[in-house]
């Protein structure tokens, strides 16, 4: 990659040629090749220079600036936000029955109605298109609501906006497209992302579906399938992804269009059906010459992957907003259950298992709203902000926690928690429909990115500094010139860098936090250091292999994300018992928040012992055997 020390995330030059490849692929299979390629190019590379605290992590040097003090709503936008949430509660409360809508799998037409006459369909699109114009941060506490009251209308909402035609748009969207579909997204025409195909999950080099440009050269012809369309059955509008290189071509290109559902040749052919969300809109989607205007391109031909990861990186978010609304809701069932329920002479809550569990629940889930809202408020500050390794953690801390959260509660609960909320209404107890967030809750680990590939990713992106500066003495692919350039280059910046990580810490590095908090992002940065070098000692042992080691680069992502984890905890928590009127509310923020960072510490000792000793070779060779048997 063409780079300077000032700017080594080079945009396209003026030819419009994509940077050099940093990785070297020699040694790779075409597929292999193909899709890692791909997925480079279209990697972000305008946010050179983009301050991300988590990113820094991996480099051994947060930036407690970057989080102290901790962002907050302003007064007109917070009341401006409780104001659409009051009337989205009120509405849920008196016209929303969740366990109806899981029984029969259908959402009433009164209901997506009603949520349009709320603005629900609309909440950041601009007042300009109709929409309630609110910010990232109100959009994430509407989704929180909606997750711990339907999991169902919360994939409805989120689908549409956070990776359904608006997002994109806004993001990227000409004038004439926000006018012409905009306003249709905000007064309640749904929206769709069509993404997946039968054999493409994480893998778009794989992508069959394809366009072709007419013989007019005004528009383009579309032909393939998608699999997995939530949304679809009820949209009016589709993103659609498709492949628009030649097969002679050996780069996969694909483009993002906005194509409306009615437009000849396309059909929704099945609807899917799932464990959980039993009225998600998703189905099978089939092109068959469906021809769309070239104006209906997003962004530019050929810039399709860069339109689905960047809003995928905004749409992230709503995931674990919606994950945290959900462990709201469960803490909440527990801690009455744990208080009321009787056994032994005593509530269970006094029980040490018992209690273990709802102190653990409260904890995570304070550091997943923490977590959200920190990177809300990224959003509101930048649309274009660089979020993409917040966003990540987020959704992958976020999706893991509730769904620990959601199985606890039903231990909690017991035969109570099993039994559906119908058949509780029917013996008359109080329809807790913990079984249903169990069912509706697992698929968040997999949706916009599983918790592998959320690893994989997080992982790519911390590696990135590095192979910005070593990758090219590897790389047999460039001139023996460049890599020696690569050589001394590499040598100076190591010999500044390395020794850093060894330096004791002595202070956290940010004014104005309280003791307690100053203790815990002290200990971030001493973590982050030992971090940072034990990722180069890896790099250094493993080499290009690196990338193979995907259970050890799992926990270098995972020390990283529970160092996120305390460093929003610590921050919230420190502004938090500023606002605080009482003694005991400052009492209950200090014990949750030393919790949470305690029980976090503890995972990162795991995470680092077992980065040195771990049964991941025996495991591999164990399922090779069991797989690949003759």
């Amino acid at each position: 990659m063409k780079t300077t020390d000032k700017n080594p995330n080079p945009k396209p030059d003026s030819a419009g040629k994509d940077p050099e490849m940093l990785i070297d692929t020699s040694k790779m299979s075409a597929e292999e090749r193909a899709a890692l390629e791909m997925t480079e190019a279209a990697r972000d590379q305008s946010q050179d220079g983009r301050k991300s605290f988590a990113a820094n992590l991996f480099l051994g040097k947060p930036d407690f600036s970057l989080i102290t003090p901790f962002p907050t709503q302003s007064i007109e936008d917070r009341d401006q936000g409780d104001a659409f949430i009051k009337r989205l509660e009120t509405f849920l409360e008196e016209h929303v029955d969740a366990d109806e809508i899981d029984a029969t799998g259908e959402i009433p037409d009164e209901v997506i109605e009603g949520l349009a006459e709320l603005g629900a369909f609309g909440i950041k699109i601009p007042t300009q298109y109709k929409g309630l114009g609110l910010s990232q941060t109100n959009y994430s506490r509407s989704a929180m609501v909606l997750g711990g009251t339907c999991a169902n209308l919360a994939a409805l909402v989120s689908a549409h906006q956070s990776i359904g035609v608006p997002q994109p748009l806004i993001l990227f969207g000409t004038d004439e497209q926000k006018e012409r579909f905009l306003p249709r997204c905000a007064q309640g025409e749904i929206s769709a992302f069509a993404l997946t195909e039968k054999d493409v999950g994480s893998d778009p080099a794989k992508m069959t579906t394809t366009a072709v440009l007419a013989e007019d050269g005004e528009s383009w012809i579309l032909n393939g399938e998608k699999l997995w369309c939530t949304n679809g059955l009820k949209a009016g509008v589709l993103v659609v992804m498709a492949r628009t290189s030649p097969p002679e071509e050996k780069r996969v290109k694909t483009t993002a269009f906005v194509v409306d559902v009615d437009t000849p040749g396309l059909k929704f052919t099945h609807r899917c059906r799932f464990m959980g969300l039993r009225a998600l809109y998703n189905g099978v989607v089939t092109f068959d010459d469906v021809c769309v205007p070239k104006e209906n391109i997003i962004l530019a031909e050929g810039k399709g992957l860069k339109v689905a990861l960047t809003t995928l990186n905004t749409g992230r978010l709503t995931l674990p907003a919606a994950c945290a609304g959900a462990a709201k809701r469960c803490l909440e069932i527990s801690s009455e259950w744990a208080a009321s329920r009787v056994q032994w002479g005593a509530p269970i809550g006094k029980h040490a298992a018992i209690a273990d569990k709802i102190s653990h629940m409260a904890a995570d889930t304070f550091a997943t709203e923490a977590m959200v809202l920190y990177t809300s408020a990224l959003v509101d500050r930048d649309k274009k902000a660089d979020i993409r390794i917040e966003a990540a953690m987020g959704k992958l801390f976020g999706s893991e926690a509730a769904c620990k959260i959601v199985d606890d509660t039903m231990q909690i609960r017991g035969g109570r928690g099993y039994e559906t909320a119908q058949s509780l209404a029917n013996r008359g107890e109080e329809p807790i429909a913990v079984e249903r967030f169990q069912r509706d809750i697992r698929i968040n680990t997999i949706f916009e990115g599983s918790s592998e590939i959320m690893r994989l990713f997080i992982a790519r992106e911390a590696l990135d500094p590095h192979l910005k500066v070593g990758a090219a003495v590897l790389n047999t692919t460039l001139p023996m010139k460049k890599r020696l350039q690569a050589a001394v280059k590499s040598g100076f910046f190591y010999a500044r860098w390395y020794p850093v990580q060894w330096l004791p810490v002595f202070t956290c590095g940010a004014r104005g936090v309280r003791p307690a908090f100053a203790k815990e992002l002290r200990y971030v940065r001493a973590t982050s250091k030992r971090l940072a070098r034990t990722l180069f000692h890896a790099m250094v042992k493993h080499g290009p292999k690196l990338e193979k080691q995907q259970l050890l680069l799992g926990r270098f992502v995972d020390i990283g994300k529970e160092l996120f984890a305390i460093s929003m905890t610590a921050a919230r928590a420190n502004f938090l018992v500023g606002a605080c009127h009482t003694d005991d509310e400052k009492k209950e923020l200090y014990q949750l928040a030393g919790f949470f960072c305690a029980s976090s510490k503890d995972r990162i000792d795991h995470l680092f012992r077992d980065i040195k000793k771990n049964q991941d070779s025996r495991s591999y060779r164990l399922a090779k055997t069991l797989l690949f048997k003759k």
